[in-house]
Formats: structure tokens, sequence, C-alpha cells
């Protein structure tokens, strides 16, 4: 038997690195107010600030950097200057992202970029005023959203390996709680193969049974034993999964970096939005412009063996699936539909977030939420019930923090 454990972000983030969706752009605007603070200006491929003209204002005087704290407080003071600076975004996707203080991870971008995507279908042709002497106002057409959506791109691979893949390293350190699932197999007997049963559809548990008395182990009698192989599903552009590989001395084979790895030519990032099941997709390819489908992940997916590798492995036995930091969000929609409607899919155990207090209470935790989330990619909602395995059978993500290099 096998099982998919798919890899997402908080997998990441339950290591301590800054890969957060709020990380990634406080980072960006930490470096825009620093150069502010000293030089009065900023300008990039991005935005453009010039303070200069204004610094003799009463609001310049009074401590500037103590009155700006981050972006948010930044953005109050630009827009209540009447002027007196020269601001401007050049890329209306930075705009738009850095508005929505209420995005938390990367399918909330991408999300982002695909609404973006939609409101070009929407807009009306812009009427002609040059006759009064008036220039047009110009949509944001498809070609500019692309462009802007790269630059954030770029910036991203960027800050991912420049602030977190060369800044933290992994000890192979026997406390670390991950080191109970990463590995290449796992050899299930007496008790855990109980425990383990529980966790599937009845039917399925009486064929396992009956496939380990006809093929049997030498200790077969005393100890029945099931042996699962597991094959990692990393939606993460890092390579902290990888490094326990390198650790533990795992074949790499069993890791399939599906959305690319930092600064790997030969898979490079994809990154954009894969809801084909979305009712809105249709208008997009009755376009008949190519340059709509451009960040669509499907596209993306057929530059690489990754997507067939997956369907191999899925295709080949009955598996479970172990979602480890992963929030099943829309923008993935299209291939975990394929993954969890599979035949050979047999149950989807979630390994979910606990909050705490300061005092390490826990206060809440994020199961219902996955497994809603879960649900939207399901279009047989009976078979959904059937699969997704119950609260009290599964997990918290463990959570530690990787140290720095030195």
């Amino acid at each position: 038997m096998n099982r998919l454990i798919i890899i997402g972000n908080g997998f990441d983030l339950a290591h301590g690195l800054p890969t957060s969706y709020k990380d990634f752009i406080d980072d960006y605007w930490r470096g825009v107010i620093s150069n502010l603070i000293y030089e009065k200006k900023y300008e990039d491929d991005l935005l453009s600030i010039d303070i200069t003209f204004g610094m003799n204002d009463l609001w310049f005087k009074h401590d500037f950097e103590k009155t700006v704290k981050d972006y948010s407080s930044l953005f109050k003071i630009l827009r209540n200057t009447d002027g007196k600076i020269n601001f401007s975004f050049k890329n209306s996707f930075l705009e738009k992202i850095s508005e929505l203080n209420q995005v938390q991870n990367w399918v909330d971008i991408e999300n982002v970029f695909y609404e973006e995507l939609l409101k070009t279908l929407e807009k009306s042709p812009i009427p002609d005023f040059t006759w009064l002497g008036v220039e047009s106002p110009k949509n944001k057409n498809i070609i500019d959203i692309n462009n802007d959506f790269e630059k954030i791109k770029f910036l991203l691979e960027h800050y991912l390996h420049d602030k977190v893949e060369t800044k933290y390293k992994l000890e192979n350190n026997k406390s670390n709680p991950f080191l109970e699932y990463i590995k290449d197999c796992e050899k299930l007997t007496t008790g855990k193969l109980n425990q383990f049963y529980s966790e599937l559809p009845f039917n399925l548990t009486i064929e396992l049974n009956r496939q380990l008395l006809e093929n049997p182990f030498p200790d077969k009698i005393q100890h029945p034993v099931l042996q699962i192989t597991n094959y990692f599903l990393n939606f993460n552009y890092t390579d902290t999964l990888l490094k326990y590989f390198e650790v533990l001395n795992i074949n790499e084979n069993q890791i399939n970096h599906l959305h690319g790895r930092l600064r790997v030519e030969l898979n490079p990032l994809n990154f954009g939005f894969g809801d084909e099941m979305d009712k809105m997709y249709s208008k997009i390819e009755d376009k008949n412009d190519n340059e709509y489908l451009k960040n669509i992940k499907s596209f993306q997916y057929l530059n690489t063996p990754n997507y067939k590798n997956l369907m191999d492995f899925i295709d080949g036995e009955i598996f479970q699936v172990y979602i480890m930091g992963h929030s099943c969000g829309l923008s993935d929609r299209t291939l975990l539909n394929t993954i969890f409607e599979h035949k050979n899919c047999c149950s989807i155990k979630v390994f979910f977030h606990e909050k705490k207090d300061e005092k390490g209470n826990v206060i809440s935790d994020n199961y219902t939420e996955i497994i809603q989330n879960i649900s939207r990619h399901f279009n047989d909602k009976k078979l959904m019930r059937s699969k997704i395995v119950n609260k009290t059978l599964c997990k918290p993500l463990p959570q530690i923090q990787l140290p720095k290099k030195q």
C-alpha cells in the first residue's frame, strides 16, 4: 500500500521559517521604509516614492521613523498629504496585495491574480474622449497583469532564496517530531496496524487482511506486517523537505517538487492559478487568447515530468493521503480533485494547526477549515465524507524552530 504525503507552506511555517505571504510582503516594505528614512526616496520596478518635496512639512519633522512602523502606517501618511509626495505604484498587483491585509498565504495571492484576470473579461470598451482634448483612460489588459505578476514572482523567488533558504539549517536531531513522518516506508504491525485500519473504509481493511494472509511474511502468524511506501508531493518552493532526505539518506526520487524549486532551471517555479473547475474558466478559454492561460498551472505542469510522475504513483495502487501544511485552497483545485476523487485514494488524513495562548493552552485549530476546503475539491460529497478521516484520529502538525546558520 502507498501513502501520498502532501506538503504545503504550513510545513515550512511549522519549522519557524518566515515563508508566509505576510513575511514576504513585510520584508519588501521594510526595505522601502528603510530607504525612505535615510534617503527620503525609493524607486524600483514596482513603485516610486519621493518625499523630498514635502520634507519641510510638520508631519515629516515629527520623527518620521517613529511614526512609520510598517507599510500600513506608511500608506496612511501617503494618502493624507494632499499630493505633497510623489508616490505611484508601477505594479498594480503589488498595490492590490499590499492593501489586502487579510491575505495571509500563497493561495490567497494566486486567488487575487485570478480575480484580476477575470476583471479583464468584464470590462466594457473604453469610450473615446480624445475629440474633447482629453486623454482616454486605459484598462489594465491581460498582458500588463501577467507582466506585473511575473515581477512579483521574481521578487518572491529572490526573497525565499536570500532570506529563507540560505539562512536556516536542519540538524539531525532525534528529538525532531517530524522524523516520525519523514521516511521512505513504514511497517505497521499489531497495535499500529489496528489503529491504521480505523482510518480506512471497512471493506478495504478486510481486503488488506486477506492480502496479508495470502502473501505471508516470515513472522506473519504472530506479527502481521503491512508495509506502506511513502511518496512526498511537495507544493513548496523551498528545500526544507529535501534537507530531511539528505540527512536521513533517503532516495530523492520519493519527493515530487511539483511546483518547482528555487533557482533550478529544469524545474522552475509554478506560481499561478489551477482551478479549471471554476464556472468562469470556460469564459477564459472562450477568449481564444493564450495570454489568459499563461499563468494557469495545468499548462506549466507540462514543462516538467512532475505531473506524470504523480499520476504514475496514484495510478499504481491504493494510497492514503496525508495533508501536512497545505490549506487545500482553490488555486490547486483541479489537481487536488484528481487526487482526492481518484479510485485508489482510500482516505485523507489532516494534520491541523493548533493556536495556543501565552501559557501554551490550545485555544483553537483549523481542522474544520481544512476539511471545508477539501470538500470543495469533491464533486461527489458522499465520497468526500467517506474518505476524510475524523478529527479524533487526526493529529496537530508539530511545531519546531530551525536554527539560523552562523
